[in-house]
């Protein structure tokens, strides 16, 4: 209690909070979209409670392992070691999942590009996607997004306290903006699109990652608001000329 209270009562506590919550929302963002787009495969009775699951489970997940830290911090160190380059359980993680992240987004583009489309998991017009297989594949996704958060937490304080709050505050906002987003998401094919090519490039930034090769996230981020804004200034000139044309027709 003594140590809350010194923390509480130090400026510097209050600036690291704040950063790290807008780090965890911020990284929290990649977690969203996957959960987003996948629930949008289920039957519309199904959507809320599974995206409610989904992060639920990151919630958990993220809290489990500030549990455990001193197991987390290890993950960090070397396992093996192919041509000079070092891998840790950190790297096949991020291997791991980055590459099913690739190999989902890819397919989700193929059969949003493909007009000829055959059966296959992710054909809108078949429910072939179980509630228990969405959960499964966003379980797993929240533990590689889970284990890269902490780590990013640890390495900007040392204090458990204010990871905790700032992953409760992210979580939070995630849960707030999942509906919104998911309904968004799902009212605009371009968006899908767009999303499906955020969730391709984050696959492979961890992949990268895991290989040794990191980009900072400052780039991966503006690049994904840089497009963000192109696309919403396309979606408002389509609404601009629908509202003309109706006008047209309303004249004729």
């Amino acid at each position: 209690m003594d140590e809350l209270l010194t923390l509480a009562a130090d400026p510097s506590t209050w600036a690291a909070l704040l950063t790290l919550i807008v780090m965890e929302v911020v990284l929290g963002v990649d977690n969203l979209i996957f959960i987003s787009i996948l629930t949008n495969k289920l039957p519309e009775h199904q959507r809320a409670k599974a995206r409610r699951i989904g992060i639920g489970g990151a919630l958990i997940l993220r809290l489990a392992l500030l549990g455990t830290i001193a197991v987390i911090v290890k993950l960090t160190d070397p396992l093996f070691s192919v041509f000079d380059n070092e891998f840790s359980w950190r790297d096949l993680i991020l291997i791991a999942g980055g590459g099913f992240l690739v190999w989902k987004a890819t397919k989700e583009i193929h059969h949003h590009v493909d007009l000829d489309k055959g059966p296959d998991l992710f054909d809108r017009r078949q429910a072939t996607l179980g509630f228990a297989a969405a959960i499964g594949q966003i379980l797993m996704l929240d533990m590689v997004f889970s284990i890269d958060s902490i780590i990013t937490a640890v390495g900007m304080t040392p204090h458990v306290p204010i990871m905790v709050v700032a992953v409760v505050v992210a979580v939070g906002v995630m849960l707030l903006a999942a509906e919104p987003l998911a309904n968004f998401i799902n009212a605009n094919p371009s968006v899908v699109m767009l999303a499906l090519g955020f969730l391709l490039m984050i696959g492979t930034i961890l992949v990268a990652d895991g290989f040794g090769y990191h980009v900072p996230r400052g780039y991966i981020y503006a690049a994904m608001t840089f497009s963000a804004l192109i696309e919403g200034l396309n979606m408002l000139a389509r609404r601009r000329r629908r509202a003309v044309q109706a006008r047209a027709k309303a004249g004729e």
